[in-house]
């Protein structure tokens, strides 16, 4: 009775509590308070640091929460808090809780994601700079959120989780070719985006172990679920849409879009099977097998074959309506309570109807008195309404303990599963614990066999050490051998001259000999013929005797009488013939000694020959070596001359492509340096090329010299990477666009100094390598530094009012010179147009005539305020002193004025061009309205500081109007001059076919989307080059501090 009495104290007290809760504008303020609160909770719970999985129970909370609040606010209000870009796990489990909430939450998510777009798309490029790891994982699932928001954003008809029928699908396209044409490439690059995360994943795990059991691995995995859930619906989709197309257009024509998805099946069919093995996803979803072949889009018949593939997620645990939810309207129970009928019965049993109390009933006054039963009601009613309101109690207490015990009931269900999650994980640890173990005997046992090997190792590598030594020794003889070798080259050179002097004095006595022997056989001829002579005589002597002796015997013969002084004439003849035998035979002997004397001599002087010969090939033989020695010596000199080069050039190569890397090194991005110094690094290395240049050439004349080229070399190598590394440290410190030219300069920098160091490595192409290339790209990273440096260093103040002047002339004589070519062109357009584009010549010319006059009229008003400007401000100072202390109204003037000088000759340019056919009407009209801008900017800057009343100010205002409608003049003109030429031009489409016609209309379809996404995309740039324009020359030209002087 005292806990019934304790319960109904306490229920009057827990009423109005509730009932606070629930209403009142207090009340949904604490509302929205706990819901954010929850919400910050679970996100902070699914998105951590710990390299586990998201936990469902968070997932689906947040998912629940962007239905209750129809949208995603609370959500990314949370998630701007996290530090995405310092963590890479804390980014990678955010990405995998967005794509739940892309699929799964409300379609509002999408919509206010859209504005975080930037930001996502700055993360993933900042992550991207990371080549393996989360990071580059981060990056690759960042590009395939931006994906999906944009395809959804684009085609609102499909929902988040990609689940559609074949008429919605149908409907999508809304029934057109081109729809559906570009519905199929948006899904080629939405399922090619979802491969590329699919790879990388994979990439980033060691499959030869079971990674898929421990946590670090299923953090990588966990996200994949959501990518097969996508990948399943984009390739059924993207096969019902190619058949529709094959339908309605030429195979050729599709011909990309069968290639492309051809590539895409056998990746994603490689993935689904690879995936379907692993044991983390065998008991979350059932991963479909995708056919053998991929569909033959060919044959329309194939449609019917095609199985769509479905992805089957197994009943969870706990779902989201089975979690423990205390509503406010749970807590009290507002029906009446209603007395059981029993009851009533019993008390009219006992005491009678109402019909007892009536005063006309007379039967029911004779047992007791009125007051006595009044008594009693009234105790019977005070004592039914404390049951009433004891039973009542009891019903709220008996319902809050059954809401407690529910609560209690579904909070032990969530720690069981819990309980039963971490048992399958300790499972799974264990597993891994025990293939970790087996890996460490494994691996000891590997120890155990190194540690022999190692001993076995150390054993050869003293055998090696001693090996080394002895080839240190045979090295270092090598070294003497060839110091001994140059040693004798030296004296063998010696000996070579030696040799060549005594060989010219052999060759001085054989000359000598041969002229003696010359001699010696010019005598003996003339002998020999002497004696042939002396004989030749004695034998017509001879025969002359013999005549006589003949004519004796005829004499004899005839007188007989004379016999006896014959007889005597006849012995003595015979006494002088013996005597003439006998000096024939003398003479015949002395020819035989004279021969064989010259016998002699010929053979003494055959045999000295031959010796003097053999001396003579003797020495040729010594030269022959010397020479050849001399030949290999050189040709190894020579060889260690270009080896030494060689290695001076890698050196330089390795130099250059360290400073290369150096540039897309993250750690290099704090790294910053000046233009000045960057110009000065860009001069020395065009002084060194100048330098390397010469040595080269030097070289190729003497090989000899290669020290001078190998010094250029390196110097050159460290002078183009330092500048590699300065300009990519100078481009941390200017704008993004100016940053980005910088950069590619570099690049391009570097890439030539390789090429040129990559000539100079071959022998071959030694003698044609060009340094011209390499300058260039040195010369335009010199000028990009000269750019970057700072405005207004070059002039002194006392020189600003000079070229004040200076500008202001020139652009008076710009314009001048704009008229006069103007002039010239309209006379040369008279002379050779007619018609139609000599009208449209003419017309346009006299606009830019009257546009040149009216400019000129502004630039003389121009300087009439000026010079009053000056005459008011400058006091007792000079007109120097005057410009100099307003450098910055002085700087805005000159600016100006070229602006207005440049904008002139440009647009003479462009009308020259327009003259002649070779240029477009939109560069005249560009330039027309440039130059409307450069006037107003001169306007502006000359009545910064004019007085309001003063008459050249009027008149500057007057000639700026004017110079305004000369501008719309020329634009007028422009336009008219256009269309009357386009007008001429018809199109002819009477020869062409059906397919023709069809298939150009579909090419001027897709030049249509591309030129509106161009142009798109050039509004944005000229809007962003406005918006830089503005900011750089507010700050060059002090804008703001003249605004605030005149203000």
């Amino acid at each position: 009775m005292d806990r019934v009495k304790s319960s109904m104290q306490q229920v009057p007290n827990a009423i109005p509590k509730v009932i606070r809760r629930t209403g009142g504008a207090n009340s949904l303020e604490l509302e929205r308070e706990n819901f954010e609160r929850v919400q910050a909770v679970s996100i902070n719970k699914a998105i951590n640091t710990q390299e586990v999985a998201v936990k469902e129970k968070h997932a689906r909370t947040c998912i629940l929460g962007t239905h209750h609040e129809k949208g995603a606010h609370t959500f990314w209000a949370a998630v701007n808090r996290l530090p995405l870009s310092s963590n890479a796990v804390l980014c990678w489990k955010f990405c995998h809780v967005f794509h739940k909430l892309l699929r799964d939450g409300h379609p509002n998510v999408i919509k206010d994601s859209m504005r975080n777009k930037a930001d996502l798309t700055d993360m993933s490029r900042m992550w991207g700079h990371l080549s393996e790891g989360y990071g580059k994982l981060c990056s690759i699932y960042l590009k395939l959120l931006i994906t999906k928001m944009e395809f959804h954003i684009k085609n609102p008809r499909f929902p988040g989780n990609l689940q559609m029928s074949n008429r919605q699908l149908d409907e999508a396209g809304e029934n057109d070719v081109n729809n559906f044409f570009q519905l199929t490439v948006e899904m080629f690059d939405y399922l090619e985006c979802e491969l590329t995360l699919f790879l990388g994943v994979f990439s980033s795990l060691d499959m030869s172990r079971s990674v898929s059991v421990t946590a670090a691995g299923q953090c990588r995995l966990a996200p994949l679920i959501q990518v097969i859930l996508d990948c399943s619906h984009l390739y059924d989709y993207t096969v019902k849409l190619l058949f529709k197309l094959h339908s309605c257009l030429p195979a050729d024509t599709l011909q990309g879009h069968r290639d492309r998805f051809q590539e895409q099946f056998k990746k994603l069919k490689s993935l689904f099977y690879r995936s379907s093995n692993l044991q983390y996803f065998k008991r979350l979803i059932q991963i479909p097998q995708l056919p053998e072949n991929p569909p033959n889009f060919l044959r329309a018949s194939a449609l019917s074959e095609h199985i769509s593939p479905v992805v089957v997620i197994p009943a969870e645990s706990s779902s989201p309506e089975s979690e423990h939810v205390v509503e406010t309207d749970d807590l009290v129970d507002t029906d009446v309570p209603v007395l059981p009928a029993p009851l009533e019965t019993k008390f009219d049993d006992l005491f009678g109807t109402s019909a007892a109390i009536d005063p006309f009933n007379f039967n029911s006054q004779n047992g007791m008195r009125k007051d006595d039963k009044d008594r009693l009601i009234e105790q019977l009613t005070r004592e039914i309404q404390a049951l009433k309101e004891e039973l009542e109690s009891f019903r709220l207490e008996s319902g809050r303990l059954c809401q407690a015990l529910r609560g209690r009931v579904s909070e032990l269900e969530a720690e069981l599963a819990e309980q039963s999650h971490l048992r399958l994980q300790a499972v799974g640890e264990s597993e891994f614990l025990k293939a970790e173990l087996d890996d460490l005997r494994r691996v000891r046992e590997d120890t155990e066999k190194e540690q022999r090997s190692l001993t076995e190792i150390e054993r050869k590598a003293q055998a090696n050490e001693q090996r080394y030594t002895k080839l240190k020794e045979k090295y270092t003889e090598l070294v003497q051998s060839h110091a001994d070798l140059l040693r004798k080259n030296a004296e063998v050179t010696r000996q070579m001259t030696v040799a060549r002097a005594a060989q010219d004095e052999v060759e001085a006595v054989r000359k000598e000999m041969q002229e003696k022997v010359k001699g010696t056989q010019e005598a003996a001829d003339r002998q020999e013929r002497e004696q042939l002579e002396q004989l030749q005589e004695l034998q017509r002597e001879l025969v002359s005797s013999r005549a006589e002796l003949d004519s004796l015997k005829t004499t004899m013969a005839s007188s007989q009488q004379s016999s006896e002084v014959l007889s005597t004439q006849l012995a003595t003849l015979e006494s002088e013939k013996a005597e003439l035998v006998q000096s024939l035979t003398k003479v015949e002997a002395e020819l035989v000694v004279r021969g064989e004397e010259l016998e002699r001599v010929q053979s003494s002087l055959v045999t000295e020959r031959e010796g003097r010969v053999k001396t003579a090939e003797t020495l040729q033989n010594q030269l022959n070596e010397k020479e050849s020695r001399e030949q290999a010596l050189e040709s190894q000199l020579v060889a260690a001359r270009w080896s030494s080069l060689q290695g001076a050039v890698e050196e330089a190569e390795k130099i250059i492509r360290d400073s290369l890397a150096q540039i897309d090194d993250p750690a290099h991005i704090s790294c910053t340096s000046s233009a000045d110094y960057l110009a000065s690094r860009c001069q020395a290395s065009l002084d060194c090329m100048e330098r390397l240049n010469s040595t080269r050439v030097a070289f190729l004349a003497d090989n000899t010299g290669v020290s001078e080229l190998v010094r250029a070399v390196t110097q050159c190598g460290h002078l183009v990477g330092d500048t590699v590394v300065q300009g990519s440290a100078t481009s941390h410190m200017v704008p993004v666009e100016q940053a980005d030219a910088l950069s590619e300069s570099v690049k391009v920098c570097g890439a030539e100094a390789l090429a040129l160091l990559g000539q100079m490595k071959q022998q071959d192409s030694l003698a044609a390598a060009d340094n011209s290339k390499l300058k260039a790209a040195l010369e335009a990273v010199l000028a990009t530094a000269e750019k970057l440096r700072p405005r207004g260093l070059e002039l002194q103040q006392g020189e600003l009012g000079d070229l004040v002047e200076q500008e202001m002339a020139a652009t008076s004589a710009a314009v001048e010179s704009a008229a006069a070519r103007i002039e010239e062109m309209l006379n040369k357009s008279r002379a050779v147009d007619t018609g139609i584009k000599m009208e449209v010549n003419e017309r346009i010319l006299a606009s830019c005539t009257e546009l040149m006059q009216a400019i000129k009229e502004l630039v003389l008003s121009s300087k009439e305020l000026q010079r009053d400007i000056v005459e008011s401000g400058r006091g007792a100072a000079s007109m120097k002193e005057f410009y100099a202390k307003n450098s910055r109204w002085t700087e805005g003037l000159i600016s100006a004025s070229k602006a207005v000088g440049w904008g002139a000759t440009v647009m003479v340019d462009a009308a020259d061009l327009v003259v002649q056919g070779k240029g477009k009407f939109e560069e005249l009209m560009v330039c027309s309205h440039e130059i409307a801008a450069s006037t107003a900017q001169l306007v502006a800057a000359s009545k910064v500081k004019a007085d309001k009343d003063s008459t050249n100010l009027h008149r500057l205002q007057h000639a700026s109007r004017g110079v305004t409608q000369a501008t719309a003049a020329v634009v007028a003109s422009t336009k008219s001059g256009k269309s009357q030429i386009e007008e001429t031009d018809t199109m002819d489409f009477s020869s062409m076919t059906l397919t023709q016609i069809k298939r150009q209309e579909m090419d001027a379809q897709v030049l249509v989307l591309e030129l509106e996404a161009r142009l798109q995309k050039e509004r944005e740039r000229l809007g962003e080059l406005r918006k830089k324009h503005y900011e750089l020359a507010g700050v060059a030209e002090g804008w703001g501090e003249e605004e605030e002087g005149t203000g």
